[in-house]
């Protein structure tokens, strides 16, 4: 007899519990496998063996937004790893082939990797479920439930569950500290930039602080030097096959940008401006404002990319400043920062729940998960009919009524 498989959640919650990214919430993916006979509610069902696993699936396009695709170019890739462990839910007993059951509800909790523990284990932390314009590329997860009916009969039921990442809040603390660089240009001027803070969400605003310094020992030329315009933009870049090195494909795209006309010989002080923009959000409704139906392998998200590390691909963000000289080379500096798939209000109001799931988390261990029991009916229990709500009647199945 077939068996039909779902797996649920915790009551009123998701599968994913606690803030992947996050250590001191031990996230986990929480639910429970049900398995019933896929026709009629009282035939028993074989089974063997169950076991689930959390499965992380990515896949890169290097050439899907172009519209001369080169037959020379690396074609469509695609891995599927196991994200934690595969865990065995049951197993029939030695010696028997199945076990014949009526209903069979196996409680699991899977921990998912939190990078605690050196920069080793922080390769681990899986990255966070996202699609690209175009499919170039795409992470996505799934809870894989195998069930084993026979020394043959083995089958796959996947069930999508999207992953975020909550290490890149902008309302975390090292996000908040002023970062600051510097560059020179033919040794006569220094261009200088400070951020008050470096992890911007979808409509954040983002400040720099500019400075352009002639080099006192130049005097008499740098201030020949001509400021003709300033502009600060900000720069997605996507690496593909980032692991591999040789093979690795950039693909480099403006996101936004700002020019200031300055047209003024660099003064013996130097030339002090404050540049900013908005990071830009995607639109998510539709020309009549609606907001279309998610798809449920990715969360909604009002931008396309945010800084994230896979194996087939990486996305990096950098801040750039140009300064346009005359007499002396242009000037480009280019700061890393950071993108979170959240703005700065949204931050705000995760760090409330955060707190408390690293409260709700501390008495967890992975040794201790503290699983409710299973609860499995077999096809010989004497009430086994009465828990699924039947009972028989003249040698007929009837409705029990209490």
């Amino acid at each position: 007899m077939a068996a039909f498989v779902r797996v649920s959640g915790p009551p009123n919650s998701n599968f994913l519990v606690g803030y992947p990214g996050i250590a001191a919430t031990s996230p986990r993916i929480e639910g429970r496998v049900e398995i019933r006979p896929s026709a009629g509610v009282t035939a028993p069902v074989n089974v063997s063996l169950v076991t689930v696993a959390l499965q992380r699936r990515e896949c890169i396009n290097p050439t899907a937004d172009s519209l001369l695709r080169s037959s020379l170019s690396s074609p469509k890739k695609e891995i599927t790893d196991v994200v934690g462990k595969e865990m065995l839910l049951f197993r029939c007993a030695t010696g028997t082939i199945a076990e014949s059951v009526l209903s069979m509800d196996l409680p699991f909790v899977i921990f998912i990797p939190f990078g605690k523990g050196g920069e080793e284990m922080a390769k681990r932390v899986p990255p966070a479920s996202l699609q690209l314009d175009k499919r170039i590329a795409e992470t996505y997860y799934e809870i894989v439930v195998t069930l084993q009916q026979g020394p043959q009969e083995q089958r796959k039921f996947p069930f999508a569950v999207p992953i975020q990442r909550y290490d890149t809040l902008s309302t975390f603390g090292m996000y908040n500290r002023p970062e600051s660089a510097e560059k020179v240009a033919d040794h006569l001027v220094t261009l200088g930039i400070s951020l008050p803070r470096w992890s911007y969400g979808p409509l954040d605003p983002v400040s720099v602080y500019i400075k352009l310094s002639p080099n006192p020992d130049w005097m008499s030329k740098a201030k020949k030097v001509t400021i003709q315009s300033i502009t600060v933009g900000i720069e997605e870049e996507i690496i593909f096959n980032h692991e591999v090195g040789d093979d690795a494909k950039h693909s480099i795209k403006v996101l936004a940008k700002q020019q200031q006309s300055v047209g003024v010989r660099m003064p013996e002080a130097g030339y002090f401006t404050n540049l900013g923009l908005v990071f830009p959000a995607r639109e998510l409704r539709d020309n009549e404002g609606v907001l279309p139906r998610g798809k449920k392998e990715f969360p909604m998200y009002a931008l396309t990319g945010f800084t994230t590390t896979g194996t087939l691909y990486k996305i990096e963000y950098y801040l750039t400043v140009k300064a346009k000289l005359s007499s002396a080379r242009d000037i480009l500096l280019r700061q890393p920062i950071v993108v979170c798939p959240f703005d700065h209000a949204q931050c705000k109001e995760e760090m409330e729940a955060i707190e408390q799931a690293a409260k709700d988390a501390a008495h967890l261990t992975q040794d201790n998960p503290m699983l409710p029991p299973m609860t499995i009916i077999r096809a010989n229990d004497p009430a086994g009919m009465r828990a699924l709500g039947y009972t028989m009647v003249g040698g007929h199945r009837k409705l029990l009524i209490e």
